[in-house]
């Protein structure tokens, strides 16, 4: 099993995310190959007092990059968001 280190990477701060923390919503960075449920988990072991109530998650394709004159052609990693309602409690963000 994963630990929940490994499955939340890092806290996204946007202008939109933080509209969402008004409303008890957190965007995520997470691993590409967490689930739902492992994310509700992870967010519930890592932050006391928190319960999640529903998560969403969107995968997003990596962008593709040129590197130098050689116009060589790279793609940046791919990665997931996801967002996580909470019913009671909030995480300190900010």
């Amino acid at each position: 099993m994963k630990s929940p280190y490994d499955i939340v990477k890092t806290v996204l701060v946007t202008e939109k995310s933080a509209a969402l923390a008004a409303q008890g919503k957190y965007a995520l960075k997470v691993a590409v190959d967490a689930e739902k449920v492992e994310i509700g988990k992870a967010v519930e072991t890592l932050f006391d007092g928190v319960k999640v109530k529903a998560v969403n998650v969107m995968n997003y394709d990596g962008k593709p990059k040129r590197a130098g004159k050689s116009m060589k052609v790279g793609h940046r990693s791919n990665w997931k968001k996801a967002v996580v309602t909470l019913s009671e409690g909030s995480i300190d963000v900010f």
